[in-house]
């Protein structure tokens, strides 16, 4: 439980593997928490008891606003929120409202976006533009969000236009952690000129990604490759294919990469390698400030 103040709203950010909240007041945070029950954890009946473990502390005797981002609104998830499609600004107002047995809760959901050709959709991304839109007012180019499913995203008067998901970062996980390759990059190190090669070997043949992930074993085994050079050269090599595949998102356009630090850093430098300056803002911020936008819609409606 969690430490008592007296919020008049919580937002959440409920993903696939955690539950972070955020008592709030106004504008201000008063106190946050998390938690690991996000949305692969618990059942349909479950979702309103891992919330008040967090936030009970913070219940008064009226009903609290709690607005919820991500893998909540999810079919698997407390209440399925519909997507909307795009082209919509990212702030869609239709929430999902979870049926709530404790008499304090008023929960919303904010829905993810879909787009019809080709078949995509995200969930929770979509407050993290809302944020960055917000906090860069009039703003219109493209927005990487980098992660599990990377999402390359046409912004345009305050619209998401267009948008495509790359699976890098799964792939990444998976080649490293459960692959041939993972004897080869069993390391938290990095080299930055191996990785920055590795971008433009795949930007140049994206057609020899294959080939060029087996070399890393290769060059292990022949020559002792380092192992922070060849994990280097996987990142770059998987990063390299997808930006060769979503040129026609960010060549020529104003570019913002929001997700974590360390990680939206890495696809800067790459968008940098070719010529692209990006801003880079912080996922989490970006989020909460998605969430704000949320609240402010529903206190004072248009």
């Amino acid at each position: 439980m969690t430490d008592k103040v007296t919020p008049d709203w919580i937002a959440a950010d409920w993903g696939t593997t955690h539950l972070r909240v955020w008592a709030m007041q106004g504008g201000t945070v008063l106190n946050h928490a998390e938690s690991d029950n996000g949305m692969a954890k618990l059942k349909r009946d479950q979702f309103e008891g891992a919330l008040l473990e967090l936030i009970e502390g913070w219940l008064s005797s009226g009903p609290m606003p709690v607005i919820t981002c991500g893998m909540v609104g999810a079919r698997q998830g407390w209440v399925e929120a519909p997507y909307a499609s795009v082209p919509c600004k990212p702030d869609h107002s239709e929430h999902a409202l979870p049926v709530c047995v404790d008499p304090r809760l008023h929960v919303r959901v904010i829905p993810g976006l879909k787009q019809g050709a080709p078949a995509d959709v995200m969930r929770g991304e979509e407050t993290q533009i809302t944020g960055f839109l917000a906090l860069n007012a009039g703003w219109d180019g493209v927005i990487c969000l980098p992660g599990t499913h990377t999402k390359w995203v046409h912004v345009s008067a305050g619209e998401v236009v267009s948008f495509q998901t790359f699976m890098t970062g799964e792939q990444f996980g998976l080649l490293s952690g459960s692959s041939v390759l993972r004897h080869s990059v069993d390391t938290d190190g990095w080299d930055k000129s191996a990785f920055d090669e590795a971008i433009n070997d795949s930007l140049s043949r994206p057609e020899r990604l294959s080939a060029n992930l087996f070399n890393l074993r290769a060059r292990d085994l022949l020559t002792a490759q380092p192992k922070e050079v060849a994990r280097a050269r996987l990142s770059g090599l998987l990063i390299g294919a997808e930006l060769a595949a979503a040129r026609p998102f960010w060549l020529g356009q104003q570019v913002a990469v929001v997700g974590a630090t360390a990680l939206s850093q890495i696809y800067a430098d790459a968008l940098a390698s070719q010529g692209v300056p990006a801003t880079v803002a912080d996922g989490a911020r970006m989020t909460l400030a998605g969430l704000q936008a949320a609240y402010r819609q529903v206190k004072e409606p248009a």
